[in-house]
């Protein structure tokens, strides 16, 4: 059965809107393992438009499952991984006039300096994962790159107009994750993806682990942070 990461970054976005101490992302990432999630992502971007870096580390502490921390792959946030040494890295692309993660990882332009990145994290012992788009020469590329896992960026997929380009890009999904399962690497899926959007993966044995925060969180506003979690659990344990 896949796994399941809940992302608390809006906990701290609706923190940071009120520059005020609450809501607690710590306190959120106890309570979706309390929920039943397999582990807690967070992002510590550039800006520090959300996660801040006494988040990054508090987490680190309290979490009896696993912290997967989202980062780009600058000298700052891989000496702050090495510190912090959490179960999992995954380098994503960061623009800093972006709402969100807009796209995977483009290894076709940056193929050096992130082999570069994964080799130095994984030299610190940390298990690395490239989120990517769901494209054939990146799943090679990230191979060659040296990474552990792929998270496989499903925005077109979970944005996508019409059932026809849904479908399409759901093809796109399994292609890739069954290309990086040949080549020996773990498959995580994330982006975009909600209650509608997950009960398409049933039946697919390829990915590993779920990443999701928006639609987690948004529905905690309505129905609390503890049931969320558990539905979200619940339509992957059907799968």
């Amino acid at each position: 059965m896949a796994g399941l990461a809940v992302n608390v970054d809006h906990v701290a976005t609706l923190r940071q809107a009120r520059g005020v101490r609450y809501p607690e992302p710590v306190a959120a990432a106890v309570l979706v393992e309390l929920a039943g999630a397999d582990g807690v992502v967070v992002h510590l971007r550039e800006d520090r438009r959300h996660i801040q870096d006494r988040d990054v580390r508090m987490i680190r502490e309290v979490v009896s499952t696993k912290m997967i921390f989202e980062m780009a792959a600058t000298a700052e946030m891989i000496a702050i991984a090495a510190e912090i040494k959490p179960a999992l890295v995954t380098l994503v692309p960061e623009k800093r006039e972006e709402l969100t993660t807009e796209g995977g990882m483009d290894l076709t332009r940056h193929a050096d300096s992130v082999s570069e990145a994964v080799s130095e994290l994984k030299g610190h012992g940390i298990c690395v994962s490239l989120f990517i788009d769901p494209d054939s020469t990146q799943v090679d590329l990230a191979k060659q790159a040296g990474a552990d896992v792929i998270e496989i960026h499903t925005g077109a997929f979970c944005d996508a107009p019409t059932q026809k380009a849904k479908e399409a890009g759901f093809s796109q999904i399994l292609a890739a994750a069954r290309q990086a399962k040949a080549l020996g690497m773990e498959v995580n899926a994330g982006h975009g993806l909600c209650y509608q959007t997950v009960p398409w993966f049933k039946g697919v044995p390829e990915i590993d682990e779920f990443s999701i925060g928006h639609s987690i969180i948004s529905r905690a506003v309505l129905v609390g942070l503890e049931r969320a979690v558990q539905e979200m659990v619940a339509l992957i344990k059907a799968l």
